[in-house]
Formats: structure tokens, sequence, C-alpha cells
């Protein structure tokens, strides 16, 4: 049995009843090769990590989120009507929005959450709430990301709101996605499998379909190993591609699947990122 001090690095995996395909969450912990995985059984190694370190470095981690999400809140502005993504950064955002409400310097602010989950926590920080369909246009949406290349393309999905996320930000005029530094790669996959809705009728199908493009597919499940559904009830497949060298090829691939209801790359979506970092923060546009 291993201490405290130790935790496992999985290199492959090979498909069995069993395979959870190396994704913490949704987090490859190590692609091979520029289209997917080896293939080949699990390469076990073995890593010495202090527990304080580790805890030192999910702290880091989360001053990181909070900086970022509160310098986003600040482009919120009075009269705005603000897309709300889904996550732990989001809850930091959420937080800043409803600080600046009660202390007078925002008003007229009403948010389209993109899952019940949000849409909770606005309303026990007393944030006026609406619906896309009464407001069809938004000023702006802030959310987070669990992967970001060079040119601002993303992956979401690892909380699950993906499709719910992708429609607001296509409603959007502007996005801002907000970032620790550890979510920034030079190419999309490296870091993270790629969340794909899918309707429960078909998701052996679209799960052979993802496996033919070269991905390691997992049905994402709950905390009692019961297939997890979205808030849409769709069910998730987490590929893991590796590093993906055509983003913008995939991302027509799965959008002409019909039981695919929505994946996890957003290209050409986000007109702002803000990283945090142990540097300071960073806006790119």
């Amino acid at each position: 049995m291993l201490d405290a001090g130790y935790w496992i690095l999985d290199t492959g995996c090979w498909r069995d009843a069993g395979c959870k395909i190396q994704v913490v969450g949704n987090r490859v912990n190590r692609p091979t090769g520029e289209t997917g995985y080896t293939g080949k059984p699990a390469n076990r190694q073995t890593v010495r990590k202090h527990p304080l370190n580790n805890r030192m470095a999910k702290d880091d981690t989360i001053a990181f989120k909070r900086q970022a999400a509160y310098r986003a809140a600040g482009f919120v502005a009075s009269g705005m009507v603000v897309g709300l993504g889904t996550g732990s950064t989001v809850r930091f955002v959420l937080e800043a929005i409803a600080l600046r409400l009660r202390q007078g310097n925002l008003e007229r602010v009403v948010g389209v959450p993109t899952s019940l989950r949000t849409e909770k926590q606005a309303q026990e920080l007393g944030i006026p709430l609406t619906t896309l369909n009464d407001r069809p246009i938004l000023d702006l949406t802030i959310d987070g990301a669990d992967e970001v290349d060079d040119s601002l393309n993303l992956i979401k999905g690892g909380g699950g709101a993906l499709l719910r996320e992708k429609v607001v930000a296509q409603a959007s005029r502007r996005n801002i996605f907000v970032v620790d530094d550890s979510k920034c790669s030079t190419r999309l996959g490296t870091q993270w499998a790629l969340p794909v809705e899918v309707i429960p009728f078909a998701w052996q199908v679209e799960t052979d379909f993802l496996e033919a493009l070269g991905a390691r597919v997992s049905l994402r499940v709950d905390q009692n190993q019961a297939p997890r559904r979205t808030d849409n009830d769709n069910l998730i497949l987490d590929a893991a591609f590796g590093p993906i060298g055509d983003p913008a090829g995939l991302d027509l691939k799965l959008n002409a699947r019909a039981a695919i209801m929505a994946h996890g790359l957003f290209l050409e979506l986000a007109t702002d990122l803000i990283v945090a970092g142990s540097d300071g923060i960073r806006h790119l546009t």
C-alpha cells in the first residue's frame, strides 16, 4: 500500500470492463502521440509528492482562480445582461458580482445561468436572474475553462454544463474566460479529455465513433458509479485524444453526428482570456 506521500501516474490503458482511461475528472494524466494513445497496457510510475506540498499547490491554485475571477468580474457594468458560466472559478465570479451589487457599485445587472448549479449559487448570493429566451442577446459572459491553447481555443465541460455553456457563449457579444496558468497548453487535449454530450439512446454508438477517431473513451459516472446525467438529461463521454492536431477538423466531425448534442471544443468563441499565476494576472485578447 502506498503512503500518503505518493500518487500514481498511468501512461496508457487497455479497454476492459473496469477501465477508467487515466482520467481524473476529465483530466488526462499522460497522453502520448499526436492523435491519441499508444493503446498499450498501463505503465505505472510512482512519483513522490509530499502532502504539504500538495496542499500548498492547491491553495495557490485556489488563490489564482480567485484573483482571475475578481478581475473578470470587473468588466461587468451596470445595466448588463451577463452569462454566468459553471464551475469552481465561476463561483468566485459570482461572489465578486454579488459583492459589487451589495456595495452599490452595480445596478440593473441580470444573469443568465448556464446550469442549475450556477442558478442556485446565484440565487443564494442575491444576483437577479433571467432566461436566454427572455434576453436572447447577452452583453458579456464569464466562464472558466479546462484547457486553453495559444489561439484562445478551449476545452470545456469538466463541470458537465458544456451544452448550455456553448449556447450562452454563442449568444454573447463578449466572452471572457478565466483560468489559472496550469490550464494553458500548446495544443488542446494535452492535459484534458474532450467532453462529449450524447443522448442516452445512442451513447454506445458514439463511443464506438469516437474510438474510431483514435480516442480512449469513458462514460462519465457520478460518485455512486452511475452514469452522470446533465441538466439536459443527457450523458457525457470523456474522449482522450491526446494533443489534437486539427481542432477545427474534429469540431466538424463531431458536429455532424446526430446523437452528439455538444462537445467541449470552444473554437473562436473567446474574446478575452484572463490567466492568473505566480507571475501575476495576464489579460489576453
